[in-house]
């Protein structure tokens, strides 16, 4: 599938689950479709097909979107960029499609002033907080780019979330993780990873000293302040 991008994937009950954006680039004419897979393995999919769409005529745009499963066994797709910014539905378990009896769609973190760029949402839960990490500026322009990862947390999976400062992530919030340092320009679309030596961030960006060059991040997280540091 050449136009599909910005998968997202995970393992639930013996099988892999794979949410993918579909898209024309540029416009909101977008959906978000799922896969499975019993081993991962390249050929071995299997296409569930549509979970949500956005058009020409929505204020929100269904890609980059992201599965979380709370402790209390419910499902929830984050998912949103540009537009009016990042939302979030309720997953059945059983299809993962849309949960029929809630279909609200809530809205996580945007931009209601001056650029509309906030997307790639990815979202974990540490000591009793939801965090919701995301992009946001301008990406994929090279050494240009002005791409960069914010934070904001909450105490309910639909929040409301707030930066380090208080400030809600659906006005403008968000407290900075990762942002142009040295050769790193322009980091962003990242994932969490909860590994042997804990959490890390894992992101693309591109090398200033090597031509700029597109390249994998990967930094480790430190949660003792209560907000991610990167390291």
């Amino acid at each position: 599938m050449p136009e599909a991008w910005a998968p997202d994937i995970s393992y639930h009950g013996g099988k892999y689950l794979m949410y993918y954006s579909v898209s024309s680039f540029g416009s909101q004419k977008s959906a978000i479709g799922l896969a499975g897979s019993t081993t991962g393995q390249p050929g071995s999919w299997t296409d569930y097909g549509v979970v949500y769409t956005s058009s020409s005529s929505t204020d929100y745009n269904a890609i980059d979107p992201n599965l979380f499963v709370d402790d209390d066994g419910k499902w929830w797709l984050s998912f949103g960029s540009w537009w009016s910014g990042i939302k979030m539905i309720q997953i059945n378990p059983s299809t993962g499609k849309q949960l029929s009896s809630n279909t609200t769609r809530y809205s996580l973190a945007s931009r209601p002033t001056g650029t509309k760029a906030v997307e790639a949402p990815y979202i974990v839960k540490r000591n009793g907080y939801y965090y919701l990490f995301a992009s946001y500026d301008t990406c994929c322009a090279g050494t240009s780019s002005t791409y960069k990862v914010k934070v904001g947390r909450a105490t309910s999976v639909t929040g409301p979330y707030h930066d380090k400062n208080g400030v809600a992530m659906t006005d403008n919030g968000g407290t900075p993780v990762l942002e142009s340092h040295g050769r790193v320009i322009g980091p962003g679309g990242q994932s969490i990873l909860k590994d042997v030596d804990g959490d890390l961030i894992v992101y693309h960006y591109y090398d200033g000293n090597d031509n700029g060059t597109p390249k994998l991040g990967v930094n480790l997280l430190n949660w003792s302040s209560g907000w991610p540091v990167a390291y």
